[in-house]
């Protein structure tokens, strides 16, 4: 079958992957009305074409806080790629930096960053970070991040606890044994010393509990302590949330509803990211994930103000088809549908 458009990779995943890594990947929170939300808010979206420009010549590079990639899609942190791909997020960074774009790694990871870091030396990589309960072992992630050269923290700000995923309850959804979650492996080990530890039931990977609800916007002055990289904060949906961002000092926001896994009926993120921008003035660079399928997706979105688009779900999607060159086609099709429907608009 010839892979023509982003769906034709969903459907080949839908299809091959075991049916708890595909409801894994596909779950929303509750009803999932938010996850299909945010596909559903670009197709209301219209374009107002203008005709007779010269479009012979088009340039579809962009800058992420200075650094340049080929053009404004990167790949968003997702968890677990080895549920996908046996190579996991080690085939994830590769097609990164082969199609010269940002890939920003999951705390969530089955590869740990220093895997991810050898499999494709010299790539645009940023480090996304959940703040767990022992911040000894998010302090470490975030040093460890920036010794390796990641270039960019980004701070998951929408997961206090983890969101109601229906699918993932009825399959009592558990990482395969010779799966783990690298990068937090050792942070745990004392839990497993104790005599409840094999009663437990493991929670996406981890015991139930470690992630710290407490987190607060002070917690961005923590990190600042920590490390010189700049800070993007992903989950941002009001104005509200976007001027407390910059009055923080973060360099990034990324509008984000996590796929719809989280808060279940908040705003589809091509709605809200008019708004975050709008508050934000320019001050720092604003980027958006969620619901992007086509190229005409993300030339709506930088019309309507992002800096650059994530893809999460479809990147799984070409790791499931052929690893690394799997993504590496899915990047490349948004690639070209985004330069022609640049050239079509005018």
């Amino acid at each position: 079958m010839a892979m023509v458009c982003l769906s034709d990779f969903e459907a080949y995943a839908k299809k091959y992957l075991p049916k708890i890594a595909w409801d894994y990947f596909a779950a929303g929170a509750d009803d999932c009305t938010t996850r299909d939300e945010n596909i559903l808010a670009y197709k209301r979206i219209r374009f107002r074409p203008r005709m007779l420009r010269d479009v012979s010549v088009m340039d579809i590079r962009t800058k992420i806080l200075g650094s340049e990639i080929s053009f404004p899609v990167g790949i968003a942190p997702t968890g677990f790629h080895q549920l996908a791909w046996p190579d996991g997020e080690k085939s994830t960074a590769r097609a990164a930096r082969a199609m010269n774009t940002c890939y920003i790694a999951s705390t969530y990871s089955t590869c740990t960053l220093e895997e991810i870091s050898a499999a494709a030396p010299g790539g645009l990589r940023w480090f996304q970070l959940y703040i767990h309960r022992n911040r000894a072992a998010s302090q470490q992630l975030v040093q460890r991040a920036e010794a390796l050269g990641f270039q960019g923290l980004v701070l998951t700000a929408d997961l206090p606890y983890t969101g109601k995923r229906r699918d993932d309850v009825r399959n009592g959804f558990r990482l395969p044994p010779h799966m783990k979650v690298k990068n937090l492996e050792r942070a745990f080990e004392v839990c497993k010393m104790s005599p409840s530890f094999h009663s437990l039931r493991w929670h996406y990977g981890l015991p139930p509990n470690s992630l710290d609800p407490s987190v607060t916007w002070n917690d961005i002055y923590w990190l600042r302590s920590l490390t010189r990289l700049p800070i993007i904060i992903k989950g941002i949906l009001t104005r509200e949330d976007a001027e407390l961002a910059v009055r923080h000092g973060v360099q990034g926001i990324i509008v984000s509803n996590h796929g719809g896994r989280q808060l279940d009926e908040g705003p589809a993120t091509i709605d809200a990211l008019v708004e975050v921008v709008e508050a934000v003035r320019g001050r720092v660079e604003v980027y958006v994930d969620g619901g992007i399928r086509k190229g005409s997706d993300v030339l709506k979105a930088l019309a309507l103000g992002a800096k650059c688009v994530f893809i999460g779900r479809p990147a799984l999607w070409g790791l499931a088809y052929k690893g690394e060159e799997g993504l590496q086609d899915v990047l490349r099709i948004l690639q070209d549908e985004f330069r022609l429907s640049m050239a079509l608009a005018g």
